[in-house]
């Protein structure tokens, strides 16, 4: 290895050490958060309630919910926070809630999606952040990211979904979500470039905010070829193939430069 070349990892590998010190950081005044696996209780329920349906693409025994603390728009911080996602990105994902605290991010509330019966409408017109729910994408028929508990909806309705059909009319679900469908003056609960960039740091590199039609302001997800990969494996091994495609999305940040394109570009990368 020549000189440069082991300088450069050098500098890479230091840059990365100290982005995990800053994390550490953030978080430590936070309060604890905890993971619990979806137990055969759990998974009745969730069955009952259509959210999890014959022909899944995980396991009850795949996915784990997170309890959580966040900051609420009244200035608070609540202690009954609920999300359910992937085991294997659970981990990641609750860093993501204890930084969005840190940073007094506020949440309008976060349910699991029994309690809105598997209905995402519902869902979104109750301002939740939510994961987990068996259901296709919007206006279509193959399962949705949130079908694996790899896609993170927040504050639907600060950011909504929109779609413009060819006349030109434009949808926004949920309805309250109208007022926000204009981007240009950041407002509490709205995400920026700071949620952008703390999702996708730990593992969430894919942001619906960036695509054209539809655009989907609360979404975060990983990539369909990471789902897949990620649902196939035993969960060591899905938490290890995880865990490095993140850190193959910061060492391509680092070489890219800490730009918006250059975000995209390595949300590809993995």
């Amino acid at each position: 290895m020549t000189g440069r070349r082991y300088l450069h990892r050098l500098i890479v590998l230091s840059l990365l050490v100290l982005a995990s010190v800053r994390t550490a950081v953030a978080i430590a005044a936070v309060p604890a958060s905890e993971l619990t696996p979806v137990d055969g209780a759990l998974c009745t329920r969730l069955q009952d309630e259509h959210v999890m349906r014959p022909g899944a693409p995980v396991r009850c025994s795949q996915l784990q919910v997170l309890r959580f603390s966040y900051a609420g728009f009244d200035g608070r911080v609540h202690d009954d926070g609920e999300i359910m996602v992937m085991a294997a990105v659970a981990p990641q994902v609750q860093t993501i809630f204890k930084l969005l605290l840190a940073h007094r991010f506020p949440l309008a509330c976060a349910r699991l999606m029994e309690n809105y019966h598997g209905d995402d409408a519902a869902s979104m017109a109750d301002n939740n952040t939510s994961a987990f729910n068996h259901r296709p994408i919007t206006g279509g028929s193959v399962a949705s990211l949130h079908a694996y508990g790899l896609a993170i909806d927040i504050n639907p309705v600060q950011n909504p979904f929109i779609r413009r059909d060819a006349g030109g009319l434009v949808e926004v679900s949920p309805p309250a979500g109208k007022p926000y469908a204009t981007r240009l003056a950041v407002r509490p609960g709205m995400v920026d470039q700071e949620v952008v960039a703390i999702f996708a740091a730990h593992g969430f590199p894919i942001w619906g905010g960036d695509w054209r039609q539809p655009t989907d302001y609360q979404h975060f997800q990983v990539s369909r070829k990471m789902a897949e990969r990620l649902a196939a494996l035993p969960l060591k091994q899905a938490t290890a193939y995880f865990e490095n495609g993140i850190l193959v999305y910061r060492r391509c940040l680092i070489k890219r430069g800490k730009t918006t394109d250059a975000r995209k570009a390595c949300a590809l990368a993995g």
